[in-house]
């Protein structure tokens, strides 16, 4: 990683240029030479005094390992440093030789090849600091969380960091009974309670409930308010702290997105312990889930799972228009009315900026384009679709081996019916084991499911480049299939789950939790298992950064079976990009 980057590279040859008048340490300041090298090439002009010859890279540095042998074997000392970066040099030259400098490369569209090089990483730091006992909290903190279930998912996670950030005792939070979903289903009906307490216990003390001795102690009821949207650690020190010291028992309402996105690592690793670890369904939910997986995989070796989120309320919230007529202008516009703060929008607008939803028939076209064949086996998830069977029909001629968790567990699924968020949990578990999942928008499941995708090994996550998309659509009836397959491809790079989409510190965390996402030492077995798998294929640039290895955490409930089954995809250059923004205010339609 930061040899390959210190090194400066032209046709084929790593070389520090026309410095010979400076000193080592010059290099240096120049930012030419890393800290710890010393294997250099110099200027021939600088040795000679003429003309420049090009010297063997090989030979210099193999001149310097027998020089250092020589030292070595007198001095009893070994510089196993030098030594250690000349044979990765040597490597690096080697593999950039063979595959070939910053070309493209075939990609497999079922499976990121450089996953393996990174695991997921919350553990508490030796210096973490102990929960306060429950006694000498600064008192209980009430949690209202808000929307659907993704939604108060990511309420929940920061629940638990505000309560550490306060020293509170956290009650196990309220769940949302009044949102467009009406589901009155409580967290225990949901997530495994006592595993939510245990796994948490060396982080913050929780409660189900305030005891009833002190709450008979109070002299007022509890004090209830609402902290702003993305608040700071500070805010609650500075404004929420003194409340709660002063009347023990504090509720903070509308509990989402209410904790700023960039907090320090060890408040980035507690969220990631309580989203990836304690946040645990219940049995029921788990084994109707786990049930459907199994479903899924006795049918095929690996399947898609698409989050479809085209449901009559998302379309309304959108402000976009699918060609429906007066009809779905006034149907849409009827359901929009429900947020009187929502702007109103320009159809044709929101679709040139990509924030609307891409149609069943445009995923599935975007998915035939990414090299998906006319076999490949989906599982769809999704609410009441706009339009019924009427809209899915061109996905399913696209893709005719489609189900749905009706289709597959009809009889085991009655139980639930009447709850929208425990549908939405099984949903979310086939989805996190599917080989490879898919979106059509960039909602709050959306986000939620890429980031434990990548915390759980970098598996395959495909979210449509609408803006990009939007304009292949509109002339796709224009242009030859190879060439709309081609640009697909070009416009979906950096939008498939690789490793490197976004920098550290881009984007929402809960959608790139990269301080929880750690890097394996390098090995330089890792470079000849590389070059063998890909000297068959069209080449790929080599990533400097993706050194290490990706390990799924046993600890996490799921039912996940690694395939090694492997199908060449398509072209991509490892571009990176930005997440998608959301709309400040009503995000609970996403989920």
């Amino acid at each position: 990683m930061g040899v390959a980057k210190s090194w400066r590279y032209t046709k084929g040859v790593f070389f520090l240029a026309n410095h010979h008048s400076h000193k080592h340490k010059n290099l240096k300041q120049q930012n030419l030479v890393p800290e710890h090298h010393h294997c250099l090439l110099w200027d021939a002009a600088a040795v000679g005094g003429g003309q420049r010859r090009r010297i063997s890279w090989t030979v210099v540095c193999g001149v310097m390992l027998f020089v250092l042998g020589l030292v070595s074997l007198f001095s009893g000392h070994v510089a196993s440093d030098l030594e250690w970066y000349s044979h990765r040099l040597v490597k690096q030259r080697f593999w950039k030789k063979k595959v070939g400098p910053f070309s493209a490369a075939r990609v497999d569209i079922w499976k990121s090849d450089f996953s393996k090089f990174y695991y997921g990483c919350s553990e508490r730091s030796p210096y973490y600091a102990p929960p306060t006992r429950q006694l000498l909290s600064n008192g209980y903190l009430l949690i209202a969380a808000s929307g659907g279930l993704n939604q108060q998912r990511t309420g929940i996670t920061d629940a638990v960091v505000v309560a550490r950030i306060l020293n509170a005792t956290l009650v196990i939070p309220e769940l949302d009974h009044h949102s467009y979903w009406k589901d009155n289903s409580d967290f225990a009906n949901i997530f495994d309670v006592n595993w939510f307490i245990s796994f948490l216990a060396k982080d913050v003390p929780i409660v189900k409930r305030v005891p009833d001795k002190f709450m008979r102690s109070l002299e007022k009821p509890p004090y209830t308010m609402r902290v702003p949207r993305k608040s700071e650690p500070q805010f609650y020190l500075d404004e929420v702290l003194p409340i709660l010291e002063k009347r023990r028992v504090l509720q903070l309402t509308k509990f989402d997105y209410r904790l700023a996105n960039d907090l320090d690592e060890e408040l980035q690793r507690l969220r990631c312990r309580v989203n990836y670890h304690a946040l645990r369904f219940t049995k029921p939910i788990q084994n109707l889930g786990k049930k459907i997986v199994m479903e899924m995989r006795k049918m095929a070796p690996r399947f898609i799972a698409i989050h479809l989120r085209f449901e009559p309320d998302m379309l309304a919230f959108s402000g976009c228009y699918y060609g429906g007529g007066d009809k779905e202008r006034n149907e849409l516009g009827e359901i929009r009315k429900r947020w009187a703060t929502l702007p109103e929008t320009s159809p044709d607008g929101e679709r040139k900026r990509g924030k609307c939803p891409l149609t069943p028939h445009e995923v599935g076209l975007m998915l035939r384009a990414l090299g998906f064949e006319n076999n490949t086996y989906l599982y769809v998830a999704s609410g009441e679709i706009y339009g019924g069977e009427e809209t899915l029909k061109p996905l399913r001629e696209l893709f005719p081996n489609f189900y749905t968790k009706e289709m597959l567990a009809s009889e085991e699924l009655e139980p639930f019916l009447p709850y929208s968020s425990r549908l939405a949990a099984i949903d979310y578990i086939v989805c996190d084991e599917s080989d490879v999942f898919v979106t059509n928008n960039n909602g709050n499941m959306a986000k939620i499911l890429a980031g434990r995708r990548r915390y759980m090994g970098h598996k395959r996550t495909i979210r449509p480049n609408a803006k990009k998309l939007n304009a292949l659509f509109l002339k796709r009836e224009k242009i030859p299939w190879e060439s709309f397959a081609k640009k697909v491809k070009a416009a979906q790079q950096g939008f498939l789950g690789e490793p490197d989409e976004v920098k550290t510190g881009r984007g929402e965390f809960y959608e790139y939790p990269s301080t929880c996402i750690c890097k394996k030492p390098f090995k330089f077995p890792d470079l000849d298992i590389n070059y063998n798998k890909y000297q068959n294929l069209t080449k790929l640039p080599f990533n400097p950064e993706a050194e290490s290895e990706y390990g799924r955490n046993e600890e996490d409930q799921g039912v996940h079976n690694a395939q090694s089954i492997k199908n060449a995809g398509f072209s991509e250059n490892h571009g990176r990009s930005s997440s998608v923004n959301e709309k400040d205010g009503v995000d609970f339609l996403a989920d």
